[in-house]
């Protein structure tokens, strides 16, 4: 460890102002002896959300990156003399501690395992490399640390970072503007960046290119470009919908390509390590059916999916922000689980949230405007899964429609997109 790189580091960020910031809804509660793991896909905010947590208590705060200069050859068994030098430097003991890119110091956990073992810091750490993703950050300290999900823009934040004030009682033509805002918000995603710059295609190609050369590709070591691209496009363009990974090994046959069903499956699972795609299983009480395929796919953010799209499906895309949105709550409800449901008569339910033992709600999704619009086969299976889930919550999330309506003795929920997501809920 260069001593004077790093005391000049801890100088600079000491006097140095926080960059001005969106503020996040994540709310994240520190436990004693516990890292607080923020994950999550890459350009999703977590620097920031870090520069927000630091946020009126700045001088008392720690803040490693160690992907600046200054620390690049600080050691893993270094840690206590830089707190040390932050001491001598400011007069002050940190009592949190931020630590930023940490897979790049050998043998983090031990670093991360002292300071907890020294006690009287409050922890954070992320990171997000093609050496160590984010979620195994969280992985590699289990049992000692607390795991958070963060993602890109919330709808209410993306409204916040343009400017919109939401007011309890709204005009037509806010609710107007609100919706045409909600057509850039699915179209394009949520990323801090993309929302808050111009080319905004340009930069969402470079995003699904770092993804899968980075963080796929080279993070596994993939020994074919040619299979991990074909996986990486087609479970893409697959969101929102079922995908099975026999039909994948058939498309791969179909362009030449011979690769085994094992192989195959093994690509699909290292995906996953990305954090930029999830496959949702189909709802079922034996775990066998649970853990079967297919499964949805559902992506990490709208707007990596716009360099490999061959349509604007606004149904598609409203489907996948719900499951987002749905995903965020996990952080403050660790036993919610979400799934599919799907019976043998191919009458299918888009999300069924599951709440420890119980049945909680089931959602569907629909691009409807009126009541006309939506297609009696998503009521029917609605009505079904009702029956057979035990389950009276019942909601669907439309593009327009707004309504209760009893049907079959039963009571269904209309609502809006746009209203739903700027609707606070416990």
């Amino acid at each position: 460890m260069k001593e004077a790189r790093v005391r000049s580091y801890i100088e600079d960020w000491y006097t140095k102002n926080l960059p001005p910031l969106v503020e996040r809804e994540l709310s994240v509660k520190p436990v004693k002896d516990k890292v607080i793991s923020i994950v999550g896909p890459r350009r999703a905010g977590k620097t920031f959300y870090f520069y927000q947590l630091m946020r009126g208590n700045k001088e008392s705060c720690l803040y490693l990156d160690f992907e600046d200069s200054a620390l690049i050859d600080v050691k893993f068994d270094e840690v206590l003399d830089v707190i040390n030098l932050f001491t001598e430097t400011t007069g002050r003991v940190p009592t949190d501690i931020f630590l930023d890119e940490v897979q790049r110091v050998e043998k983090w956990e031990t670093m991360v395992r002292t300071l907890l073992n020294r006690g009287g810091y409050r922890i954070f750490a992320t990171g997000s490399s093609s050496k160590l993703l984010s979620r195994e950050v969280a992985t590699q300290l289990r049992g000692r640390s607390l795991t958070y999900l963060l993602f890109g823009f919330s709808f209410r934040e993306f409204l916040k970072a343009k400017g919109v004030e939401l007011e309890e009682v709204l005009s037509g033509l806010e609710k107007a503007k609100i919706r045409n805002l909600l057509r850039e918000f699915l179209e394009f995603g949520s990323f801090p960046e993309i929302v808050l710059k111009e080319d905004k295609e340009k930069i969402l190609k470079e995003y699904q290119d770092m993804i899968f050369f980075k963080d796929f590709v080279e993070r596994h070591e993939l020994k074919s470009v040619e299979v991990a691209k074909f996986v990486f496009s087609q479970v893409l363009q697959s969101f929102s919908h079922e995908f099975s990974v026999n039909r994948l090994v058939n498309l791969l046959k179909s362009n030449g390509i011979r690769m085994g069903k094992n192989t195959v499956y093994d690509y699909v699972e290292k995906l996953q390590d990305t954090l930029a795609v999830f496959f949702v299983k189909k709802y079922s009480e034996k775990i066998s059916l649970r853990e079967s395929w297919p499964r949805k796919v559902y992506i990490c953010d709208t707007g990596i999916s716009k360099v490999v799209r061959f349509s604007e499906d606004f149904g598609r895309l409203m489907e996948n922000t719900v499951f987002i949105e749905e995903m965020r709550k996990i952080n403050d409800n660790p036993l919610l689980e979400i799934f599919y449901w799907k019976d043998r008569q191919q009458n299918e339910v888009d999300f069924v949230l599951k709440e420890g033992p119980k049945i909680k709600q089931l959602i569907q999704v629909t691009y409807a405007n009126g009541r006309d619009e939506i297609e009696r086969r998503k009521i029917r299976a609605l009505l079904k899964a009702c029956v057979e889930l035990r389950c009276k919550d019942l909601l669907v999330i439309t593009w327009g429609y707004d309504d209760e309506l009893e049907i079959e003795n039963e009571k269904i929920k209309f609502t809006p997109l746009w209203k739903w997501l700027i609707t606070r809920r416990e």
